[in-house]
């Protein structure tokens, strides 16, 4: 080796390492989060079924029933429900805000509601650090009814519908307080379900008014269940409802989709699609059917509220329901028991499904914000350019560039940007021929959901 080289390597090897600096800052994040794997598989099915048989043990929590016993109604239930939310938050050094959320609703000629009744709901906030007013929300329901939604005094135990999601949401609060995250997390039961949504109306008109910046609603509704009317046995499927496109949008919002697209494309099929491929990547032996419904045939839930106020909400459920045991008196007749109660809901398959909130609430709460302003162009042209503004969070490592075939349920393609691309042409991808949207990617590699274009990119930009 010459004099030359020999002076030169000790500048030539602080080049290269210059230079492996440089491509480690642009490498893209991990493409999984090991703690994702943990939380899914956290969730106790023994937990579960002590939490629903406690919740059974109340005889009936009717919106109506009793509210001044310690151990019958819905006013021992959700004052059960508070002591094990303030029960969690000082296992976490107090890490939860418990309160209730009240409402009165009167009575009304035609309506479920027979007499003026307060609706309470209970809500626990795991506020996040570093976006406190940004929140993603799982809820249960904390009313159960018998055959008529206005019999307050028959026995309704409610074991799967909806005791499931009310000991889902408890049950996701233990295993995710463990944690911090930068978004704040809401544990929610809500009551007036079975009489017209009234507490999740209640919630999202709150929401609405305080100016909640809300990621997404996970409204779990039976979750317990996996012997259908049927005749189907499946413990290894749910279904994850989500309307197209926001009621709220406008006439032009709607005339414009004619033009560009995007019927299938609103914020709640986003997070249902969101749903979709954390349950894929970090769940065994379990599928998520995307059921492109707001809800069940003609039926409904306490995310829709949420979708009413222009949130982004879905409904998680099992996949094959029984009727015979839902809304029904407990009896027998011809042969066919009827009646919800605990002997029939599967503890194991609820923990599942528990511990697919707790992934997707977890990987919300842990990404970077959603880009927003996300425009579009390519008319015409051999390429497509999305163009979005800047997101600011020192966790930002990117953003992905997703597009898919216009039949295709889910985001079949992606493209990994660094953090200072806001601007990017995806060359010879014809904007005919796909749908487009972009997310944020967080350095430990969650993502945000997917925001689908809201415009096109102006001329002259």
């Amino acid at each position: 080796m010459s004099m030359t080289i020999c002076k030169q390597l000790p500048t030539l090897i602080a080049m290269l390492c210059f230079s492996f600096a440089l491509i480690a800052q642009s490498e893209a994040p991990p493409e999984s989060d090991s703690r994702l794997y943990d939380i899914a598989n956290a969730p106790s099915p023994q937990r579960l079924e002590q939490d629903i048989q406690k919740l059974v043990s109340f005889g009936t929590r009717n919106t109506m029933s009793d509210t001044t016993s310690e151990t019958r109604g819905i006013g021992a239930a959700r004052r059960w429900i508070k002591a094990e939310f303030d029960k969690i938050s000082a296992d976490c050094g107090g890490c939860l805000e418990v309160y209730y959320q009240r409402t009165l609703v009167e009575a009304l000629e035609r309506s479920r509601i027979k007499e003026d009744t307060w609706v309470v709901n209970v809500i626990a906030i795991q506020r996040g650090t570093k976006f406190p007013n940004r929140y993603v929300i799982m809820s249960g329901d904390i009313d159960s009814r018998a055959s008529s939604a206005t019999d307050a005094t028959t026995d309704a135990p409610g074991a799967n519908d909806n005791a499931t999601g009310m000991a889902g949401a408890i049950e996701a609060a233990r295993v995710l307080t463990k944690y911090q995250f930068p978004s704040s997390i809401v544990y929610t039961g809500l009551s007036g379900e079975e009489q017209g949504l009234f507490g999740g109306r209640h919630m999202a008109e709150m929401a609405r008014d305080e100016e909640w910046d809300i990621i997404g609603i996970l409204n779990n509704d039976m979750i317990g269940n996996i012997e259908g009317i049927d005749g189907v046995i499946d413990n290894t499927t749910f279904r994850v409802f989500s309307e197209p496109t926001p009621v709220t949008e406008t006439q032009r919002d709607r005339n414009r989709r004619r033009f560009y697209g995007g019927e299938v494309d609103g914020p709640s099929r986003q997070l249902a699609r969101y749903v979709d491929r954390l349950t894929d990547k970090y769940c065994t032996n379990l599928n998520a059917m995307m059921i492109y419904r707001l809800d069940r045939f003609g039926r409904g839930g306490h995310h829709r509220p949420f979708n009413d106020m222009g949130f982004a909400g879905v409904r998680i459920m099992e996949t094959h329901e029984n009727y015979d045991r839902q809304h029904q008196d407990i009896r027998e007749e011809n042969g066919i028991k009827y009646g919800d109660v605990i002997e029939k809901v599967n503890f194991e398959y609820a923990a599942k499904l528990t511990g697919v909130n707790a992934i997707a609430m977890a990987g919300l709460a842990w990404a970077p914000p959603a880009p927003s302003n996300v425009q579009i162009g390519g008319a015409v042209r051999p390429s497509t350019r999305l163009l979005w503004e800047a997101v600011e969070d020192d966790n930002l490592a990117g953003y992905k560039v997703y597009w898919r075939e216009t039949t295709a349920p889910q985001w079949q393609y992606s493209r990994f940007v660094d953090k200072d691309t806001t601007d990017y042409t995806l060359k010879n991808i014809v904007i005919d021929n796909f749908l487009f949207g972009v997310a944020s990617v967080g350095k430990d590699g969650n993502e945000s959901v997917v925001v689908f274009p809201g415009s096109l990119i102006p001329r002259g930009r």
